[in-house]
């Protein structure tokens, strides 16, 4: 029996982990992010029960979300950078992080269910909450808001688990402008409801969003083509490389956000090393810097696995 397969990867030869210089620069940025919110969080949660305002009590909320998202990125950005000695993770723990925005989102959704149920419960007794507090800590929220934001901005394309909770902090920084408004009306107007308003429409704020977020991770960790990606096209291309007759066994995966994955098999009569490298060169020009491409006889591919 005679098998001839000649089997290429394009690769960038280098580790799996973000580059050394951009995470060296991640993680005090988000050690710093996340002190920042923890020490605002105390402050607005001690408020919100001073004042007993729900607006306050749901930005509090989404606060901790936001704590928990920084130290779970960085978690996950942290053991993505060690990687793995392990024969059972070959690819490391790129993974983490796509766990940590699921987690990201499940906590978003329970927290504005949670304010949700309270802002209905408040509508039979609405409670008398002073203006000026929420003003004040609005205003240091906002400041907050904004400074953690600038640290994780620039690396919230990189990583879903970074990008998670930047976004997490800018939606933050939508109720913080809620709750500011919701005290300068109950300043000004004394209506009863403004607290309950805000806290409502926070809630609705941050759900689609969580929403969002949860869907892009879900769909990395069940293996879906990546989105930018038109697999139809892809194989149509591939095809058309001069002396390819067949494709096969095409598979384009996203391993973690900004590592995408391709394998390919393809039946060829022609040169098999001129097919090759043009095959790496077409999926190298789409991106897909990370591929195992393999060429076969015709003869030869009934050896081949059954197509997946």
């Amino acid at each position: 029996m005679h098998i001839l397969l000649v089997m290429g990867a394009v690769h960038n030869h280098t580790s799996h982990a973000p580059a050394g210089a951009d995470v060296s620069r991640m993680i005090p940025r988000m050690i710093a992010a996340a002190a920042i919110l923890a020490a605002f969080f105390v402050v607005e949660l001690t408020t919100a029960l001073l004042i007993n305002s729900i607006a306050l009590l749901a930005d509090a909320g989404h606060m901790l979300t936001d704590v928990v998202a920084v130290f779970m990125g960085l978690a996950a950005v942290v053991l993505a950078r060690r990687g793995s000695s392990s024969p059972a993770r070959t690819y490391g723990w790129h993974r983490a992080e796509v766990f940590t925005a699921v987690a990201n989102a499940v906590l978003l959704i329970g927290v504005a269910l949670f304010i949700l149920y309270e802002a209905v419960d408040r509508l039979r007794e609405t409670p008398a909450v002073p203006g000026m507090p929420m003003i004040v800590v609005a205003l240091a929220g906002l400041v907050a808001n904004f400074v953690v934001a600038m640290l994780l901005r620039s690396h919230s394309e990189g990583s879903l688990a970074v990008k998670g909770a930047y976004m997490e902090v800018v939606a933050d920084t939508v109720g913080s402008f809620g709750v500011l408004i919701a005290g300068v009306v109950t300043v000004t107007t004394r209506w009863p409801y403004a607290d309950v308003v805000v806290a409502v429409l926070v809630a609705l704020w941050v759900a689609p969003r969580a929403l969002s977020l949860a869907r892009a991770a879900l769909r990395i960790l069940s293996e879906s083509s990546p989105s930018h990606i038109d697999v139809s096209e892809l194989r149509t291309a591939l095809g058309s490389v001069d002396g390819v007759t067949d494709v096969h066994d095409l598979h384009v995966w996203t391993l973690a956000p900004g590592k995408d994955m391709v394998t390919a098999h393809l039946t060829s009569g022609g040169e098999l090393t001129t097919v090759l490298r043009e095959a790496r060169a077409l999926l190298y020009d789409r991106g897909l810097k990370h591929a195992t491409v393999q060429v076969e006889l015709p003869e030869d591919a009934r050896y081949c696995a059954a197509n997946l």
